[in-house]
Parts: structure tokens; C-alpha cells; sequence
């Protein structure tokens, strides 16, 4: 699976309200990582705004899947509109949930697609959007006199460490970025003289 380098999302759970011809658009933005999760949030959105008669979605992931739903809207009005808005700003594994609560006058086709895009477009807007980089997740062991030069290595290659742990030899479990793997294993290599095992886990995440 390909993944990109780097991605557009917000990462905080928010909510927005917007009064439109007497209907309350209620949008509501998540962070994502796989499909079922989105299925834990439409859940919390229905028992939460239970009074809501459609709760529109639509959501995109990194690696590219996407979906959407009018939930009973008239097709095209709801949950393809709200996925123009996540591709508008370009985010990545972003779930958006507009839920929408009828406020007794009916809107055309126009009006409610529009309705819908704004909601979900002003609850963006209020929100912060993050860049965010793809590390791979990965376990370097090593005698503990050769630590302090793979903490260097590591710290020129932006690395980060997560955690250790101290034995016999030192374990570090780390997120390195996927670009920079060749070099850190090159330059571990000339150090370690295959005394240091480093061993790339296929776990990605996204910090």
C-alpha cells in the first residue's frame, strides 16, 4: 500500500452548529484511521443528536478510500457534498457527520446541497488542520556502549523514540520516517558492523 509522506487532517473531535431556513445543521469532524471506525462515530452522532432526522456523512483515508452517505436526502444533496468539502481543503483520514435536525420548512435540491456544504465548510474553517508525517514503526537493539551514536543517528534523521528498555543489551522501539530509512540502516550498518540489529516493522503511523 502506498502511502503518502505527508497529509492534511485535524485531529481534535469538533462540533458546529449552523441554523439554515430553520433547519439545524449540526457538522461534526473526527480523526480516522480505518473504516470501522467510522461506524463508532455514526453511532455516537445517532445517540447523541437522536432527535435528527438524517445524519449525512462522508469520510476519506490516506491511503485514498473514501465513502459516503445522503442518509434518506435526496441523492446528491448530502454526503457527496460534504466529501467535496474534505477534498476542498485536501485532508486525509477525516470523517465528517452532519446531522441534521428539521426545523419544519423544506428545501429544494439546491438549497440543501448548499446547506449541507456549509456546515460541513464552516465547521473546517474553525477547525485546525495539521500536517502530519508518515513514520514507519521500528525495533533497534544494541550494546549499551553504542547507544549515544544511535540516539545521534537517530536524531538527524528526525526520528523519534517511543521507548526503551534496558536488559542485557538496550531495545528502542522508534518511528522513523520512511524516507530516511535507507540512510539510518546505512549508517547503522557502518557502526554497529551487524552487532546492531535493526528491524522495520510494518506498522505506519502518522505524527
Amino acid at each position: 500500500m502506498n502511502l503518502p509522506e505527508e497529509i492534511k487532517t485535524i485531529d481534535e473531535i469538533k462540533e458546529l452548529s449552523t441554523v439554515i431556513t430553520k433547519s439545524n445543521f449540526i457538522a461534526q469532524v473526527y480523526p480516522v484511521f480505518a473504516e470501522n471506525q467510522v461506524k463508532e462515530f455514526l453511532a455516537m452522532a445517532k445517540k447523541k443528536y437522536y432527535d435528527a432526522s438524517h445524519h449525512c456523512y462522508a469520510f476519506k483515508l490516506a491511503d485514498g478510500l473514501f465513502r459516503y452517505s445522503d442518509a434518506g436526502e435526496p441523492n446528491g444533496t448530502a454526503g457527496v457534498r460534504i466529501l467535496n468539502t474534505i477534498e476542498h481543503f485536501n485532508l486525509s483520514n477525516q470523517l465528517i457527520i452532519v446531522s441534521r435536525i428539521f426545523g419544519g420548512v423544506k428545501l429544494g435540491v439546491g438549497p440543501l446541497g448548499k446547506a449541507y456544504y456549509e456546515a460541513a465548510y464552516s465547521l473546517i474553517r474553525e477547525s485546525e488542520m495539521k500536517v502530519k508525517l508518515l513514520f514507519k514503526k521500528a525495533i533497534i537493539s544494541a550494546r549499551y556502549d553504542q547507544i549515544n551514536l544511535i540516539h545521534r543517528i537517530l536524531s538527524n534523521h528526525h526520528s523519534i523514540v517511543t521507548d526503551s528498555k534496558y536488559q542485557d543489551t538496550i531495545e528502542l522501539n522508534c518511528l522513523l520516517k520512511s524516507i530516511e530509512i535507507e540512510s539510518i540502516s546505512n549508517k547503522i550498518s557502518e557502526i554497529g558492523k551487524s552487532k546492531i540489529l535493526l528491524k522495520i516493522l510494518d506498522e505506519t503511523v502518522y505524527r
